[in-house]
């Protein structure tokens, strides 16, 4: 009894039935598609694949192109397409707001980096979880920190974002020490 209430609840809500969908039911389509991809995205774990940025704002940008795309062609309809439009941009700024205000919010949807080299040492875990190789590692410490091994670095991080930030271990200065009076003659 209960499950076939909430099944017709969710019939109704997503227009599962319809032949029309409503201004509302579309809406309602475009929050679960963006928040069930923005999971299976966060899940799938690789961050390098999108490039520059984060999953947060690629699981919009792709959604929300396809979407206003059948609004443009007239595949679906105008105005119910466009509302669907506006709800992924509110839902995007909903979230965002909320990320701005709570980190276990922000880590959720936006993930966290991970250390792949810490003083000196490759961290493998780290490597392993953020599906990164060897030579990956070495490519970006080339390109971000123009040296050629890991053992100069203070701190290497996969970014949320997919990048890899590097940070090297300071120099101690050299003291170097000699005797004033034998300079002067």
């Amino acid at each position: 009894m209960v499950i076939d209430t909430i099944g017709s609840a969710i019939n109704e809500l997503l227009g599962l039935n319809t032949e029309k969908l409503s201004l509302w039911q579309m809406g309602v389509r475009a929050a679960v598609v963006y928040i069930v991809t923005l999971g299976i995205v966060r899940l799938g774990g690789n961050k390098r694949f999108l490039g520059k940025h984060a999953i947060f704002d690629v699981t919009l940008s792709i959604i929300f192109g396809a979407t206003l795309s059948r609004a443009i062609n007239g595949s679906a309809p105008f105005f119910p397409t466009l509302g669907a439009g506006v709800v992924l941009m509110g839902i995007h700024w909903v979230f965002a707001t909320i990320a701005f205000h709570a980190k276990r919010f922000e880590r959720l949807i936006k993930g966290k980096s991970i250390i792949l080299v810490r003083d000196g040492k490759i961290n493998r875990q780290g490597m392993r979880a953020g599906n990164i190789t060897y030579e990956d590692l070495l490519s970006s410490l080339r390109l971000q920190a123009k040296i050629d091994d890991y053992h100069s670095v203070k701190i290497a991080r996969l970014e949320s974002n997919g990048d890899i930030s590097v940070i090297l271990q300071e120099e101690s200065p050299q003291i170097v020490e000699f005797d004033v009076s034998e300079a002067k003659k």
